[in-house]
């Protein structure tokens, strides 16, 4: 798999692959569990990707290398890092094997302090093979592999690579820069980190900012208890207008509301159930329209505050 990233032209902004990142978190919960997520509980060490001048460049890039294989929890896997002259950042075949090797670019060489995060989305493709677990599209499968790198703890590697002023335009991988914000401010929620500390781009901090601002709206959409008046009046109308019309979805997107009601047809008379994504997992959950009450997602085990 090749990996986008490098100085170049043009940065996309924004969340537009935020359908796909969401539904990547829901896969990696579904094929870990919510035990096995939250076995990654320490994120990639600064001092692991340390790479200056003064190192061996090739002795130096195996630790990097091995540091993110124990990161990701691949005791068993050796990276093998090559440099050569190629557009791309870096490259690896996860189908090979016992032993991997991830062709980077020659830039590294000189460029050290971003060998980190570039093999953070290779060492990511290598978990994923191992887990047997792949979109079906070639981006799909690219933005499930810069989620599973940053949800997984090792990823904030690529966000901190992207810096946009004047005289740089860099950054690594497939999301935007506020996609990766997105991811980590996820996995900061989860865990109690303050992912803040760790950025040396101050453009990185900015785009974790407004990721920040959209994960923590994601704990604040009805049937939520944590709602907003204007959210909640919103849900209200929808409400009483009944079930959604036939061939409607839960519009999850950045700004629609993320819910549906359905008929519930167990319920003597006319009750609804309201569907919704969880704002931990994106696991969909549906619940009887009755008021307040908690649920507890099957997927994720978070227990939710809710007013239906």
């Amino acid at each position: 798999m090749t990996q986008k990233g490098g100085p170049g032209g043009p940065i996309e902004h924004g969340f537009p692959h935020l359908a796909t990142v969401r539904a990547s978190i829901t896969a990696l919960f579904r094929r870990l569990s919510a035990d096995g997520i939250r076995a990654y509980d320490t994120s990639f060490a600064p001092a692991d990707a340390a790479f200056d001048a003064a190192d061996d460049l090739h002795l130096g890039a195996q630790r990097v290398a091995s540091a993110m294989v124990r990161a990701l929890r691949l005791p068993d896997a050796r990276v093998v890092v090559a440099f050569r002259p190629m557009e791309q950042a870096a490259t690896v075949e996860p189908a090979a094997g016992p032993e991997y090797f991830v062709e980077v670019s020659d830039r590294f060489r000189t460029h050290r302090r971003d060998l980190a995060a570039a093999l953070s989305h290779e060492v990511a493709h290598v978990l994923l093979h191992r887990l047997d677990l792949r979109f079906p599209g070639t981006e799909e499968n690219e933005i499930l592999t810069d989620t599973a790198a940053v949800y997984l703890g090792a990823g904030w590697l690529l966000l901190d690579a992207y810096r946009e002023d004047a005289l740089t335009h860099q950054k690594f991988g497939y999301l935007t820069p506020e996609e990766f914000g997105y991811v980590l401010a996820k996995r900061a929620a989860l865990f109690g980190e303050d992912p803040s500390t760790l950025f040396t781009s101050p453009q990185a901090y900015e785009a974790y900012v407004r990721g920040r601002a959209l994960a923590e709206r994601d704990h604040r959409r009805p049937p939520l208890a944590a709602a907003g008046a204007l959210a909640r009046r919103r849900y209200a109308k929808a409400r009483r207008t009944g079930p959604t019309p036939a061939g409607g979805s839960a519009d999850s997107s950045a700004d629609g509301p993320g819910y549906r009601f359905e008929r519930e047809d167990s319920h003597p008379g006319p009750g609804l159930r309201v569907s919704f994504p969880c704002p931990v997992c994106g696991q969909g959950l549906r619940l009887p329209v009755r008021g307040r009450l908690r649920a507890r997602c099957g997927l994720c085990r978070t227990v939710l505050d809710c007013d239906t």
